[in-house]
């Protein structure tokens, strides 16, 4: 995942580069600060050898809606779904540190983003990912981050998945 990506949104109907999407969250929780926010990241492929990958960022205003844009790669090469299901991973961490870190410089360190901010994961206790759970919640969680598998993950299993 690149802080050069193009990143979509339906409700500002236009392209958005890495900062400015920092800049929409920031302006959508600045329309209600006292309200509780959550940042969901997730990312989705299609089961294809060639596919290209999918990662949401959903910024939810708990109990009262939320906003959600998302970016999509180039296709890359993947030798089978544990692979798939890695890279997938490895994107979600990947722009979940970069919108941390972003976050922390625009908001400063006492921010409040830092336990509410989870990486959803695309596999579950059931079907062709179950032996993935382990190893791939692990990596996760080995970068400091809060995992969230099947069936809660919906940025990965609905928002990404939309646009797959």
């Amino acid at each position: 995942m690149s802080v050069n990506a193009t990143f979509y949104n339906s409700t500002i109907k236009r392209r958005i580069n890495f900062d400015q999407l920092i800049k929409e969250i920031i302006r959508y929780v600045n329309e209600k600060p006292n309200a509780d926010y959550r940042i969901t990241i997730g990312t989705d492929s299609p089961g294809v050898i060639n596919p290209f990958f999918v990662t949401a960022v959903t910024v939810l205003r708990v109990g009262n809606g939320g906003r959600y844009f998302w970016t999509k790669s180039e296709r890359i090469f993947c030798h089978g779904l544990q692979e798939r299901i890695y890279k997938e991973a490895m994107r979600s961490i990947t722009l979940t540190q970069e919108l941390k870190s972003k976050l922390k410089d625009e908001l400063g360190e006492e921010s409040f983003w830092d336990n509410k901010i989870t990486v959803h994961i695309d596999i579950g206790r059931n079907g062709s990912t179950k032996d993935l759970v382990d190893g791939v919640v692990g990596m996760v969680r080995g970068f400091g981050l809060e995992a969230v598998i099947k069936p809660d993950a919906f940025c990965a299993c609905s928002v990404a998945d939309k646009h797959t």
